[in-house]
């Protein structure tokens, strides 16, 4: 049986290491350019990347960019658990929980609302502003697999994920610019980040290139957005079950396991147990992790896919990523 095993085991190495050395590869001289040309170096690993994108359909490349952009992404982002405690938690305050609790109820109703106003079915608003609100292709993966099937289903899903997914990546360069127009303080600018870009891997992307504090605050009410998966999925398999429906299929989980592996690494760093050089360690392998991560995600982006779908749903998706960033800037100004 271990023989089996470790057969099985060398096998999925060698499918996966093309990729994932090519993405390593572009991750170094990310590196390189960014100690060399002051720029942050998740932007220089998603454009790098983004140069190379055809390497994303080679057969032979493509399963380790696949498992670089989600794996070792969600492995990245638990390891920074390591970098917060709960002390940092809990010494933002309420006004964070509050800001995402109201973003992500309104931005849902609006795009249900708006999906409906457009000529789509509801669920299509309750899919597409679930992403937007929560956490982008993850949410909208979960959300699928609870919503009743429908024969348009699969094609609103991946058209939410590749939609989802570009907006998140131009939110990453672009969000950065405007936090530093609006001349937010640290703090502040990781809250509108980690409030308003879809993505996990955007959001730390776009946090670390500005700075430790803001990538550190981006992630946590980012995470607190995740939480926010948990609700939404009861809520939409209510509806489901209200509309006699049986949805098949293997459902993710109500909570990633990055998220989760977040929270325990956080608890046990707020111990104060943790000696400094494993704590240098496990921040060095989760930046490492994430660029790695950020360059495959590049790779993966392919914004041509999105020209095949029509002019209306890009609209919505859009109109919905305005929407939240405005909102959220309105529940800074008059609440923090």
């Amino acid at each position: 049986m271990s023989v089996v095993a470790l057969t099985a085991a060398h096998s999925r190495v060698r499918e996966l290491a093309p990729g994932f050395i090519v993405s390593l590869i572009v991750a170094a001289a990310a590196s390189f350019l960014s100690e060399h040309y002051g720029a942050p170096v998740m932007l220089f690993a998603l454009l790098l990347g983004m140069a190379l994108n055809f390497l994303a359909a080679d057969s032979i490349c493509k399963p380790g960019i696949e498992f670089t952009a989600r794996t070792v992404l969600r492995i990245g982002v638990a390891l920074l658990g390591m970098r917060i405690t709960l002390e940092q938690i809990v010494a933002m305050g309420w006004k964070p929980v509050a800001l995402v609790v109201t973003l992500v109820v309104v931005t849902i109703l609006v795009s249900v609302v708006a999906a409906k106003a457009m000529g789509f079915q509801r669920l299509f608003g309750m899919l597409t502003g679930g992403a937007t609100a929560i956490c982008g292709a993850s949410a909208a993966l979960a959300l699928a697999a609870a919503l009743p099937n429908h024969p348009q289903k699969e094609r609103a899903t991946l058209f939410t994920v590749i939609g989802v997914s570009a907006l998140s990546t131009m939110a990453m360069i672009v969000y950065p610019m405007i936090a530093n127009w609006l001349e937010l303080s640290p703090q502040m600018a990781g809250v509108f980040l980690g409030a308003t870009i879809h993505d996990v891997a955007q959001v730390v992307g776009a946090g670390y290139s500005m700075s430790t504090e803001t990538g550190d605050t981006a992630t946590v009410v980012k995470l607190m957005r995740v939480a926010m998966l948990l609700p939404v999925i009861v809520c939409a398999a209510m509806i489901t079950r209200m509309q006699g429906a049986d949805p098949t299929g293997k459902r993710p989980p109500l909570l990633p396991w990055f998220a989760v592996g977040f929270l325990i690494l956080a608890c046990i760093n707020s111990t104060g147990w943790v000696v400094p050089a494993v704590q240098n360690f496990t921040n060095e392998l989760s930046r490492w992790s994430l660029v790695v991560a950020i360059s495959a995600l590049g790779m993966k982006t392919q914004l041509k896919e999105l020209a095949a779908v029509g002019i209306k749903p890009i609209l919505l998706m859009l109109g919905e990523t305005i929407f939240l960033v405005i909102l959220v800037l309105v529940l800074m100004h008059w609440g923090m």
